[in-house]
């Protein structure tokens, strides 16, 4: 129903539990490159608070910041880029429009924030944009994405409904699938999810689940993801492990999608680039 585990691709993807753990933002800079301009897409969120502090609250909201320039510097500068583009808009129309189709096709490296991502999918499923994100990952470019947007790059979405946190939601599952064949649950450890991907998987054993720690990522390349941040990733494949019905990966791991088993890593550097 979900489509199957992710086949060879050129880009990367780096999709974080919420926050940002050491090296995280650091690698996807170096990926998208120090001299980048970007897209940073908030679109999920109803507000943003940066590490920082700085804070960000959309022209929908009655408090509204107006204050996209020192937000889009802030952003580059948390994520080690030259400069970012803030690509916002709660009408489904923008995203479905040529013209937006166009500007995310101008760059190699996207993030998309935290928030809801049962309205990001309300947005952007079934728009150009969403093409537009597919035709960027599968030329070599790098989408980020942390909480709401790392959920909604995989397949199947958890808490879909923007009205009510169910964690399954009828008729509201469908992520982006720009990481096929996975459900991702983040915020695993803080918000004691550790067994919300049990009952999707035994929903729907044809997907993967991917619990993910706050400060914790995982760096999707081909077939494979590492491990980075801090904290650790959580497993989900319908088997029972031990007394649980997942188990975990430290930073350090890597695991094999096409496989779904946790790879041997023969040679890392002082720089964290796992490698084979």
């Amino acid at each position: 129903m979900f489509g199957a585990l992710i086949g060879a691709a050129a880009g990367t993807l780096i999709l974080t539990g919420g926050g940002f753990g050491p090296g995280v933002a650091e690698r996807f800079g170096a990926l998208a490159g120090a001299d980048a301009r970007i897209i940073y897409i908030p679109s999920a969120s109803s507000g943003i608070r940066l590490p920082s502090g700085f804070i960000w609250i959309p022209p929908e909201q009655p408090d509204a910041t107006h204050n996209d320039d020192a937000f889009a510097g802030e952003i580059a500068r948390l994520l080690h880029v030259g400069s970012v583009e803030i690509l916002h808009s709660r009408d489904r129309r923008f995203w479905n429009s040529d013209e937006t189709a166009a500007r995310i096709g101008r760059t190699r490296a996207i993030w998309i924030s935290g928030g809801n991502a049962g309205r990001l999918a309300d947005l952007m499923l079934g728009t150009k944009a969403e093409a537009a994100l597919k035709r960027v990952y599968a030329s070599g470019g790098v989408i980020g994405g942390e909480s709401a947007g790392s959920i909604v790059i995989g397949s199947f979405i958890v808490r879909g409904r923007p009205d009510k946190p169910v964690l399954m939601a009828a008729g509201r599952e469908r992520g982006f699938g720009i990481l096929p064949g996975v459900a991702i649950d983040p915020h695993l450890a803080e918000s004691k999810r550790e067994n919300e991907l049990v009952q999707v998987v035994d929903a729907h054993p044809e997907l993967l689940g991917i619990g993910i720690d706050e400060s914790a990522a995982i760096v999707v390349s081909g077939t494979q993801f590492d491990v980075i941040g801090q904290g650790r990733v959580a497993i989900y494949d319908n088997q029972k492990h031990g007394d649980t019905w997942y188990y975990e990966l430290p930073v350090g791991s890597r695991f094999d999608l096409a496989n779904r088993q946790r790879s041997a890593i023969r040679d890392r550097d002082p720089g964290s680039q796992i490698r084979d």
